[in-house]
């Protein structure tokens, strides 16, 4: 799925949407749904670009170690497999 909206644009949206009243001028406006935009402020409100940049960068640490840790406990259960055989 391609998103439409990238996140500092995301942020640029809600920010504007705090000077508007209605917030279904910005919708229309960006062509969002409400339950779009209130999913988007749930997320994003309070963050800055660079809090964007930094979470980008925590995920992709996260994901790298996750995965190091998967293939990790799979190198422990073949072990483990090649020592009960040998029993």
């Amino acid at each position: 799925m391609r998103k439409r909206y990238k996140e500092e644009q995301i942020i640029q949206i809600l920010r504007e949407a705090q000077t508007v009243e209605n917030n279904l001028e910005i919708c229309r406006k960006y062509g969002i749904s409400q339950n779009t935009y209130y999913k988007w402020r749930k997320i994003y409100e309070g963050m800055e670009v660079s809090d964007i940049r930094q979470y980008r960068l925590i995920q992709s640490e996260n994901t790298k170690l996750k995965r190091l840790v998967a293939e990790q406990a799979l190198t422990i259960q073949a072990m483990k497999d090649l020592l009960e055989k040998k029993v």
